[in-house]
């Protein structure tokens, strides 16, 4: 696509996200469905759209113009690596849903169209504040043979990852770093995208830009949901009292590190999915499929608090 039709095409999209979302704010507000009901997907994509759109018209470069196939290709990862974590909760239980539309396609739809915007708006949020030249000359020390920690980073990524499992009440907050320490010691060593060797380069910034996206859409998720007709709430223990939107106040320390995550978690799908075969790719897309849907049943019988209609 050249590039004059590109900005014609950006342009086109931020006007129409912008319309979306100021219609669906205010359908929301006046309770109107599916804009009160769905109010969370309506305003997320929005906004990923509208600033995909102006990363591209001013700065030239954004996910969905410069290769769209790989911003499609993000949101069925996106969908399955938040699944991960809503398994985590079936033991956890730190959050639950409610208002949730009754008829199942709906509702799996529903799912869908949420998760999907979990990396798109995290990532979206990291090149709009890299762009804009946060902590642009930030450099540190080189960390020196990061292989030899792997093993260390290995056993906290598995206590991060069991002990929550074990003791959801003392130590759930470790769920929001598990696969940050399981999956960089691999990602380092094959060459994928990797945050050890960024530190390894002295350049400790995407590392930042990532902490910083996560509580900048932590706060956007916990908005978009608080005015959503179905939508989470907490019972996370300890610290219930104090709530921004309907998220505790501490809460909010995980969105960072959660970002983390996710960034190693899609890295790890990237470098992975490129290595297998047509044949693996393929058993690998059916067994990702029926652990989703697993996790989506799941989600029906222990998440959901309340149906609608």
């Amino acid at each position: 696509m050249a590039v004059v039709t590109k900005k014609l095409v950006s342009g086109t999209v931020m006007l129409c996200a912008s319309a979306v979302f100021v219609l669906a704010t205010c359908q929301m507000l006046r309770k109107v469905e599916p804009f009160h009901t769905w109010y969370y997907s309506f305003a997320w994509w929005s906004v990923i759209l509208f600033f995909q759109s102006f990363l591209y018209r001013r700065w030239g470069r954004a996910l969905l113009f410069d290769n769209p196939l790989d911003f499609v290709r993000l949101l069925p990862v996106s969908v399955t690596v938040w699944l991960i974590f809503e398994a985590f909760n079936f033991r956890l239980q730190n959050w639950h849903y409610e208002n949730l539309p009754s008829m199942t396609t709906v509702r799996l739809l529903g799912y869908t169209t949420a998760y999907a915007t979990v990396l798109p708006g995290l990532f979206t949020a990291r090149d709009l504040l890299e762009r804009c030249g946060l902590w642009k000359n930030l450099r540190c020390r080189p960390l020196r043979t990061p292989q030899k920690l792997y093993a260390t980073i290995t056993a906290l990524g598995l206590a991060c990852g069991i002990l929550p499992l074990l003791w959801p009440r003392y130590f759930f907050p470790l769920v929001w770093g598990a696969f940050i320490f399981l999956l960089e010691p691999y990602n380092h060593r094959t060459g994928a995208g990797s945050l050890l060797r960024d530190w390894e380069n002295g350049s400790p910034r995407h590392f930042f830009l990532l902490l910083a996206s996560g509580l900048l859409c932590g706060l956007l998720w916990e908005l978009w949901n608080y005015w959503a007709g179905s939508r989470w709430v907490y019972t996370v223990p300890f610290v219930g009292g104090l709530k921004v939107f309907e998220m505790p106040l501490l809460g909010f320390l995980g969105f960072p590190p959660f970002a983390v995550e996710c960034y190693a978690m899609y890295c790890f799908t990237v470098a992975t999915w490129a290595k297998l075969g047509p044949a693996r790719k393929t058993g690998l897309a059916f067994g990702v499929a029926a652990f989703d849907l697993f996790v989506f049943h799941g989600i029906d019988r222990l998440t959901v608090l309340s149906f609608s209609g």
